[in-house]
């Protein structure tokens, strides 16, 4: 794994760039350990104070520092797109590798469950289900709903690969060699689908951190908890283009797009070296 991030830092600038973009903003969550501000707390700075050398990125009008809220904020929204992401890959790898294996009837069962997920409208449901729960919504249940509704394109695509890995001499061996369905896939087919999974979890993480932020910006979800889409939901509500206090909004839009920009560049670099022959065209440019 690190020989293969080695060669794409050395021969891809787009990975190479993804990579400064995104550790930037892992930077900057990482700082909100160092916060000296509790993150929930109003009023603990002068409002309306515009960026300069006491208030880096300026304050709020509710007197929150716009710097150390959104070293919060940007923590608390890359752990929901990590904790979105790891769940639906659990389930798109079990229900993927299960199905191109086994094929039949469990093949034909677990299709029919996936092609439901995919054809089912997710925003609408995000935004019904707040309404039911809003006042038991929390982000834990937000990340885990989104995750049960995230995994279906990705396991059709995991399950393409493990329908050809199943007609492979070293399954057939496995197979004589008493392995179980559960090992066979595990030790045998996971490790073929590592890469793919790889490029997919950075794509379901844009995914589900720019469907959180929507959510957020328009408070279909706990606003209480400091989000990127939360600051600029409280920007709003206290107009803050409008007064002028447009370092609110800049600062949080800035990152967020930071962050796209750099997972989407890593993501695509990664689906580029797994394709052989983009990886050896690129290779060969570079020498």
């Amino acid at each position: 794994m690190f020989a293969v991030l080695g060669d794409l830092l050395r021969v891809n600038r787009e990975f190479a760039l993804g990579v400064l973009l995104t550790g930037i903003v892992v930077v900057v969550a990482l700082a909100s350990l160092f916060s000296p501000y509790p993150p929930l707390d109003v009023y603990v700075v002068p409002p309306d104070v515009p960026p300069g050398e006491g208030f880096l990125l300026g304050t709020t009008s509710r007197g929150q520092d716009v710097f150390w809220q959104l070293a919060e904020a940007t923590r608390n929204t890359l752990l929901f797109g990590i904790a979105v992401a790891a769940i639906s890959r659990v389930i798109a790898l079990t229900v993927g590798l299960l199905a191109g294996y086994l094929g039949g009837a469990v093949d034909r069962i677990l299709m029919s469950i996936n092609d439901t997920f995919i054809v089912v409208p997710l925003f609408p449901i995000l935004v019904l289900f707040y309404f039911v729960m809003r006042d038991r919504m929390s982000w834990a249940m937000l990340a885990l709903v989104m995750a049960c509704l995230g995994w279906a394109y990705d396991a059709r695509l995991i399950r393409s690969v493990a329908m050809s890995l199943k007609t492979r001499e070293f399954t057939r061996q496995a197979v004589f060699s008493g392995m179980s369905t559960w090992q066979i896939v595990t030790q045998e087919h996971l490790p073929y689908v590592l890469p793919i999974v790889f490029s997919t979890t950075l794509n379901n993480l844009n995914w589900s951190i720019g469907l959180e932020v929507t959510l957020s910006v328009l408070g279909f979800t706990d606003v209480n908890t400091p989000t990127i889409g939360g600051m600029v939901f409280w920007a709003n509500q206290h107009t803050a283009l409008v007064a002028g206090i447009w370092w609110w909004i800049a600062a949080p839009v800035v990152l967020i797009a930071t962050l796209f920009i750099g997972l989407f560049l890593i993501a695509a670099s990664v689906s580029e070296y797994i394709d052989p022959r983009s990886r050896l065209a690129r290779i060969g440019a570079a020498k």
